[in-house]
């Protein structure tokens, strides 16, 4: 993960952290998916640069899932995770560290509308309610999920579009694929850094 994208990532996570409320693991990772999925749609172009794969539960973003595990050696300097129960389980909820406040530089102005657009949306919204989102009928987690052998792949960021036949969709793609070139000559050009 380059530099920017990792910036990125952390500053979504202290946003979706700070503007709505019990944002746990679950509710985090499908927030994160729909900005991405989402901008996607719009530009060609995802906001972290994660990868989606179709889980059980849903879309998951496979390199945060596994920085997960050891939270605090990845992100203990800027989030943390309190425990909290509700009902029969317990959620694991990101906090922001004191003094950390989120840093809006490596963002687009549409990557800010969009992220105030969900915060506003899915501010109150429970994770099971967030989990039917992501489920929908024909949407990209549920078309690689149904599809032979598609359990636990990667889920194509192309599967955001409406229909990938029109003009627009053609444009997005031609961009996307264009990023997909920038980013990796960039990345001859920088040391890689990792989640981790």
């Amino acid at each position: 993960m380059n530099t920017i994208n990792r910036n990125r990532l952390e500053n979504v996570m202290i946003f979706f952290a700070e503007n709505t409320r019990a944002c746990g693991k679950v509710k985090l990772f499908k927030l994160l998916y729909l900005l991405d999925f989402e901008h996607f749609n719009l530009t060609g172009k995802s906001v972290t640069g994660l990868e989606y794969q179709a889980w059980e539960l849903g879309p998951v973003p496979v390199a945060l899932a596994e920085a997960w595990e050891e939270f605090s050696n990845n992100f203990g300097d800027k989030l943390f995770i309190e425990i909290e129960r509700v009902i029969s389980y317990e959620r694991q909820t990101v906090k922001v560290a004191k003094g950390v406040r989120f840093d809006d530089i490596d963002f687009t102005p549409r990557q800010l509308k969009l992220m105030r657009s969900l915060a506003e949306k899915y501010c109150d919204t429970a994770s099971p309610a967030l989990i039917d989102v992501t489920h929908e009928q024909n949407g990209a987690w549920h078309r690689v999920w149904t599809s032979e052998n598609g359990k636990y792949q990667a889920i194509p960021y192309e599967l955001s579009l409406l229909d990938p036949t029109s003009e627009m969709a053609q444009q997005v793609m031609t961009i996307a694929e264009e990023e997909v070139m920038y980013s990796a000559a960039l990345e001859k050009c920088r040391p890689k850094q990792s989640i981790h």
